[in-house]
């Protein structure tokens, strides 16, 4: 598969995602070739959250191929390559500037670039989601997931549900 690394907090905003366009856009990724993420294992975007599951079945069902999951182990982000590689970058891009809006932050994030020419894309998510959002049991079991043999927990397929 091909392979990415980025820390991703909510894969899918409905109707019309544009995660899809905007991973094919800076990856290139080929139809038909499945997507592996890594990911933390904490927050919204934690091994053990159904939405975030349920998220990512729709993104499946989106592309109309699977999506790999690698979840970094519980205490081991220090581990995840874009943190290191990126947000010491970013830090120094925004040092002494003042962060008075959204629009700046974004600005100030989206021009960071790498010595290695490795470029941020940013990109303000104005939409509201709503907190405490539950996954019924029933629409849990509908996900179609795929566990690892190693650490199934942290490690998964989620492929595209039959139409």
């Amino acid at each position: 598969p091909q392979q990415f690394d980025f820390h991703i907090h909510l894969v899918c905003d409905h109707p019309g995602s544009k995660w899809p366009d905007l991973l094919n856009s800076v990856y290139q990724l080929s139809i038909g070739s499945p997507y592996q993420l890594t990911s933390g294992s904490d927050r919204s975007n934690g091994s053990r959250v159904r939405l975030w599951k349920q998220e990512l079945q729709t993104l499946a069902n989106d592309l109309g191929f699977p999506v790999r999951v690698c979840h970094f182990p519980p205490g081991t982000s220090k581990w995840n390559k874009i943190e290191h590689r990126l947000f010491s970058f970013i830090s120094m891009n925004w040092r002494g500037r003042p962060l008075i809006s959204h629009e700046v932050i974004v600005n100030l994030i989206g021009s960071t670039t790498t010595r290695s020419g490795l470029a941020v894309r940013a990109q303000l998510d104005t939409n509201i989601y709503p907190k405490g959002v539950k996954v019924p049991d029933d629409a849990f079991a509908a996900i179609n997931i795929e566990r690892d043999p190693f650490h199934g927990e942290w490690n998964y397929r989620i492929s595209p549900r039959a139409q």
